[in-house]
Order: C-alpha cells, then structure tokens, then sequence
C-alpha cells in the first residue's frame, strides 16, 4: 500500500469546514476524476471514478466520523484504499484540513504515477479546489452531524 498526506487551510470556521466535507455527493465538484458518490446508508457510498482513462466503482464504508474531528474510511471491493481526513481549529474563522489516504496502485501505469507522484499532486490539487469551492459558497451545501464510533478491537 502506498500513502499521501496533505493539507489545506481554509477560510471558513471547522463546522462549516466539517459539514461540507460530510456532502460526499459534492464530491465531484472539487475532486478530479470523481464522477459521482452516492450516498448509500448513513455509513456506506458508492464512488463512480475515472482516472486516466480507467474507470472503476467500488463502495467505501465510514469506518469512524466524529463532527468537526473526522472522518475515517475504508473501501470494501474493488480498489484497495482507506484514509482519515481530520479539521483542526486555527482561529474562530480557520480550519486546517489534513488527508491522509492509503491506497493499492494496480497495473504498471498506477504504480508508475505513484512512485512519480502523480496521487500527491492529484489530493493536493483536490484540496485546493475544496478551499475555493467552499470559501467562494461561505457557507456548507449541507450538513450530517451524526456520529460513526470508532470500532473496537
């Protein structure tokens, strides 16, 4: 498995911040190659993905979510990946946004973008279209506050 972490520091408060992020049907207006999430039960979703030509689905279970703290996942078919993205307060109007994704490349030209750092530059470069997306909105397209506890071993 290989792993990304990044961040991005938003000008919108942790809750508005939060909130968005918990929209994955929004998804595909910030996330390259996303196509479509449908939100499935309150802890599953199905992703539509096209990358470099190569299209998959694949269902993704929420694993953990805390509001204004987390959101963890992981895949449960199809492509291998699990990632947690956390919001950490700066100031009453700041959020930071860290990703941390693990993910299996598949085929020579996966594994070839990620050892030249092409899923770095991809999560980053959607972190970047999330701060636009939701400081030009100001405010979130909507809102689950609800709250997925962390299994137990």
């Amino acid at each position: 498995m290989s792993g990304v972490t990044e961040h991005v520091d938003v000008a919108v408060p942790i809750r508005t911040a939060y909130d968005q992020w918990t929209q994955f049907e929004e998804f595909p207006h910030f996330m390259e190659g996303v196509q479509e999430v449908r939100q499935v039960t309150d802890t599953m979703t199905h992703w539509t993905v096209e990358i470099a030509g190569v299209k998959r689905e694949f269902d993704a279970e929420i694993t953990e979510q805390l509001p204004d703290e987390r959101v963890a996942w992981h895949s449960t078919g199809g492509t291998r990946q699990a990632g947690v993205v956390t919001f950490h307060r700066l100031d009453e109007g700041n959020t930071r946004v860290t990703l941390q994704l693990e993910f299996e490349a598949h085929g020579v030209l996966e594994q070839a973008g990620d050892k030249l750092g092409l899923v770095d530059r991809r999560a980053r470069g959607d972190l970047e279209r999330f701060k636009q997306f939701i400081e030009r909105r100001g405010q979130e397209t909507g809102a689950w506050r609800g709250t997925v506890a962390r299994p137990q071993p």
